[in-house]
């Protein structure tokens, strides 16, 4: 049984809402992954919103760009935490998306990563189950320790062969 629904408003957003999907993979996190159109077909929309409780998700990833309301009516409909991924747009770079998301009334939040924050969402969906999952809270603790590993290997290389031979290896 999916614990995270993955829904975009458009193909276009796959490369983002993928990167979701592949943290959720690392971690071993079942999730189920469609396109629905809000605006564009409203009664699939809602059927949707519906029944993900009865799907068994715990949480729900939404991404959507320009007017963004997908993330927002997933929040009114669906009674657990909802996500939001603003979508980077051409018109204002995607920060008419964040606020669409971002600004949710009172009583209907949705979680907001950054504009195209696809595996931070990923990630904080992880987090949400994991409050109710030692086993995947270990994951996670592992996770942040490679983070954590990967800046020192770093630093330490910097120091090892100075900033100019780094910045020329980066190339």
């Amino acid at each position: 049984m999916a614990k995270v629904g993955i829904v975009m408003g458009s193909d276009s957003d796959m490369p983002v809402m993928a990167k979701a999907a592949e943290i959720l993979d690392k971690f071993g996190i079942d999730y189920e992954m469609t396109i629905i159109s809000a605006h564009r077909e409203p009664d699939v929309f809602f059927d949707w919103a519906k029944s993900a409780e009865e799907k068994g998700f715990k949480v729900i990833i939404a991404g959507a760009g320009k007017a963004a309301h997908l993330p927002g009516m997933c929040a009114a409909i669906f009674p657990l935490p909802v996500i939001g991924i603003p979508m980077k747009t051409s018109d204002l770079g995607g920060v008419d998306s964040l606020y669409s998301i971002v600004q949710m009334p009172s009583g209907i939040p949705v979680a907001t990563v950054a504009i195209n924050g696809g595996q931070n969402a990923g990630i904080l969906a992880a987090k949400i189950l994991a409050a109710s999952d030692g086993e995947l809270l270990g994951k996670l603790k592992n996770y942040s320790e490679s983070l954590k590993n990967d800046v020192v290997k770093k630093a330490e290389k910097l120091e090892s062969i100075g900033y100019k031979e780094y910045l020329a290896q980066m190339k």
